[in-house]
């Protein structure tokens, strides 16, 4: 092994030798075809279906079968009970309802219903659970407006449309991590349907290993005049809930028990990662790095605006619920957003068109989010858990760096990844494939990166990265 006491030339080629730019591979033959399969048409005639139910507000009609969110639930079930009859039944559908006690903007006990769609994992990997999401509700200019219109075309029948394609599309294939597609209501009035699935999923110990939410994701041009189709933005940020939570345990605000057991298990899972250092290399921040790459590999010429927020500034979406409770959750949105075409009434004043309606809404643009949501799902469902118990080694002053973990249990895992990236970066900018081992030493120095080990499977799917804890 090199050491910094060698020859610096020697040293620059040996670093040369098994250091390579961390770029994903080309996607598998199965992946470019889920790709091609995406139709924007399709994701045009859901989106304006969902808007011709005039609203589809959370405490709108439930019994019309032609208005209200009731209508809008019945038919996304529908929709996707007949996506699974088409795949041999594999989707299992599913309406899970509860009742919302009344509260900030819900004026009475309310029953809610998630629509769910999961399509089961197999062999090993079958407890990962991967979610994605969006929310069937819509609102006008009044968030308590339940008989108003509130057409919602991009606000968020663009995400339910993605995810009803994503669940349609992926139920024809296997995977080995098991996804669920899930279609929430509640969200404008305070992300209701996702929490109580991430409440229920946390009580129940769920292996919720990443959540994605779609939100606004329906057009590529913003209220001055921007454009930009080959762009989304992706918020992911772990820290700031933890952080949160934390300020609210210390200053002995009240909690309900599932509050409790949530912020004891965001400690036991994230503090220790914390207090090593990893503030930016939490589980939400490598589902976001995996996102971004998986996508922009699948789809040459487009970009993920990696941004580390939980969300836009002051502003929340249906992952919030998750990251509240230790999962790893991220929010995917348009790259701009045009305020004369969300949360308002239908209406025009002074020659301006005000209201979230389908003529402002980019059909070919969503497709091309759903494809960057299906790249990064499919790859990581591929792919094996993440490494367990990740060590380096701290107990001698060297400039090498080695790294020891837990062997898998997997059999379909054929080796494992070691990935690196300056402090400065938000990607892993270097990798070095290391075989079938549990311990390895590198001749880079641990005090000038940031390092990660990825589980590879034999077809070539990485997990996400497990950042180590020091070992003294």
């Amino acid at each position: 092994m090199l050491r910094h006491t060698a020859r610096p030339f020697a040293f620059a080629l040996t670093l040369l030798a098994l250091s390579a730019q961390a770029q994903p591979a080309v996607p598998a033959d199965e992946l470019k075809a889920m790709l091609a399969e995406v139709s924007p048409a399709r994701i045009e005639a859901r989106i304006r279906k969902l808007v011709s139910f005039g609203t589809r507000h959370t405490l709108s009609d439930i019994a019309s079968d032609t208005r209200g969110i009731g209508a809008a639930r019945r038919w996304i079930t529908a929709e996707l009970t007949a996506c699974s009859k088409a795949a041999g039944g594999r989707l299992q559908v599913e309406e899970q309802s509860f009742i919302e006690p009344a509260g900030n903007r819900v004026s009475q006990p309310t029953e809610l219903v998630n629509v769910v769609a999961t399509l089961p994992g197999r062999g090993a990997s079958k407890s990962r659970v991967l979610v994605v999401s969006g929310h069937y509700d819509s609102r006008n200019s009044d968030v308590m407006d339940s008989l108003g219109e509130a057409p919602g075309a991009n606000d968020d029948a663009s995400g339910t449309a993605a995810v009803m394609e994503l669940a349609c599309v992926m139920a024809r294939r296997q995977f080995d991590a098991t996804l669920v597609f899930m279609a929430v209501p509640g969200e404008e009035q305070g992300l209701l349907g996702a929490a109580q699935w991430a409440r229920e999923a946390r009580a129940a110990g769920t292996n919720v290993e990443a959540m994605i939410t779609n939100d606004i994701i329906g057009s590529s041009r913003g209220d001055a005049g921007q454009v930009d189709p080959k762009r989304l933005r992706l918020f992911a940020d772990g820290l700031d809930p933890l952080v949160r939570l934390l300020t609210a345990a210390n200053a002995n605000r009240p909690a309900t028990e599932a509050d409790t057991k949530a912020l004891a298990a965001m400690q036991a899972e994230l503090l220790p990662l914390l207090q090593a250092g990893g503030s930016e290399d939490l589980p939400t921040h490598q589902l976001g790095r995996h996102l971004k790459a998986a996508a922009e590999a699948a789809m040459p010429g487009f970009s993920v605006q990696l941004i580390q927020r939980r969300d836009r500034y002051l502003r929340g979406g249906d992952h919030i619920p998750f990251l509240e409770r230790g999962y790893a959750a991220v929010r995917i949105s348009e790259p701009f957003e045009n305020f004369a075409h969300q949360h308002q009434n239908p209406r025009t004043e002074n020659g301006v068109v005000y209201g979230d309606l389908p003529e402002f809404v980019d059909f070919a643009y969503v497709g091309d989010v759903t494809r960057a949501n299906l790249a990064g799902l499919a790859t990581l469902a591929w792919a094996p858990a993440p490494v367990k118990g990740l060590r380096l080694d701290a107990r001698e002053l060297t400039n090498d760096s080695t790294l020891e973990w837990q062997p898998s249990d997997d059999p379909e895992v054929a080796g494992y990844r070691v990935v690196w990236r300056d402090t400065d970066s938000a990607a892993w900018q270097q990798f070095k494939d290391v075989g079938r081992v549990t311990r390895v030493t590198l001749p880079v120095s641990k005090d000038n990166v940031v390092f990660g080990v990825q589980a590879v499977s034999r077809k070539g799917y990485a997990s996400l990265a497990a950042f180590p804890l020091p070992r003294r």
